[in-house]
């Protein structure tokens, strides 16, 4: 099977199954001598982790990271890191009436249309149980990517009809984990909950949009011409589970402007050393202009759908070809958003990592 890796410098391979006995990581190209706070990545996976409130999925794992190579004395030694958390709280025997059936929405059929010999067990290699790899990499690389100053917030900024109205700007994101929600606005936050808390109890799901924001960006990073940055950050997006559309800056809202209100204009300041720094009035572009950071703040969103097991009964067909009726008796959110918000964020830190290496190697 290909497609387990990403990145070009600092890389990563995940590796396990939902219901097999581990899922991991390995990451090459991190450089030696990063003192790496294992209690952040802990942290990390815990506010992805399932069973973590009542608006997620009952599955309940501890998700302990073990570290098993890559780290002497707390510091990377530049060796391949291979993080892993244990599947404790498996139950195949949820997932034994599914084998005949192709579950609607999930990539039962396709992988093994592609594959012909799957493990069945909860989706397998195709259930978002996998993403446990890419944080625990991504609180790796979020801790690379702060030592050029880059933070990274991520919230959930609609949940079906219910948007956050707020700009930015009058965000206090330091509130993001306030609710279970992950949304930095209480009152939002309430309506929301509502929302997937009325889905949850007609046995259906609801999707939405998360916010990803970043900070003190530094200019230059980005590839011509096939590894600009908004594309290596929309391949990151879209490589997770559910998600349906990636938007940089002002997006599919720029279709109905015109250029002369689209455009960011520049302006020049003054350094303390008497040089001039440039900046744009206008972060229409989101902080990429031609594939490459601009010194602004990144700013994109991600669409997910509505999660596709629900307990509702839904038609579909045996693999015999035989119509049939399927009510899914196992565990699952009934709204990915509030898990995926540590998920959209270490997706981002890893493509942000990637590219501050290569533009250093540009500029040894």
């Amino acid at each position: 099977m290909a497609g387990n890796s990403f990145g070009q410098l600092f890389r990563i391979s995940t590796f396990g199954e939902s219901h097999g006995p581990a899922i991991g990581v390995v990451i090459d190209g991190c450089p030696s001598g990063l003192a790496l706070d294992t209690d952040f990545i802990a942290l990390q996976l815990q506010r992805r982790r399932p069973g973590q409130s009542v608006l997620t999925t009952s599955r309940n794992e501890e998700d302990i990271p073990e570290i098993l190579s890559g780290i002497y004395q707390g510091k990377t030694t530049g060796a391949p890191i291979t993080l892993m958390v244990r599947n404790r709280d498996q139950r195949p025997q949820d997932y034994a009436p599914l084998k005949e059936v192709w579950r609607p929405g999930h990539a039962d059929f396709t992988y093994e249309q592609k594959y012909v010999h799957t493990d069945p067990r909860g989706g397998g290699r195709s259930s978002a149980r996998e993403t446990a790899a890419r944080v625990m990499a991504g609180a790796v690389a979020m801790q690379l990517i702060r030592q050029a100053g880059m933070e990274v917030y991520a919230w959930v900024s609609s949940v079906k009809d219910v948007d956050l109205k707020k700009e930015i700007g009058e965000l206090d994101l330091s509130t993001i984990d306030a609710t279970p929600v992950r949304c930095p606005d209480q009152e939002t936050s309430a309506r929301m909950m509502q929302e997937i808390e009325s889905a949850k109890a007609k046995g259906d799901s609801v999707g939405g949009i998360i916010t990803c924001l970043v900070r003190h960006v530094p200019t230059g990073l980005g590839e011509p011409v096939f590894h600009k940055l908004q594309a290596d950050l929309a391949a990151a997006m879209m490589s997770i589970n559910a998600a349906k559309g990636f938007e940089v800056g002002s997006g599919f809202a720029s279709t109905r402007t015109m250029g002369s209100e689209q455009n960011d204009r520049f302006a020049a300041e003054t350094d303390p050393a008497g040089h001039p720094k440039f900046r744009t009035l206008t972060n229409n572009s989101g902080g990429i202009q031609g594939g490459i950071s601009n010194g602004s703040d990144i700013v994109f969103r991600v669409a997910f759908k509505p999660v596709s097991t629900i307990s509702s009964a839904q038609e579909t067909a045996d693999k015999t070809g035989n119509p049939t009726i399927l009510e899914n008796k196992g565990r699952h959110d009934p709204c990915v958003l509030p898990r995926a918000v540590p998920i959209v964020e270490s997706m981002c830190a890893l493509v942000l990592a990637d590219h501050l290496l290569l533009q250093k190697s540009i500029l040894l």
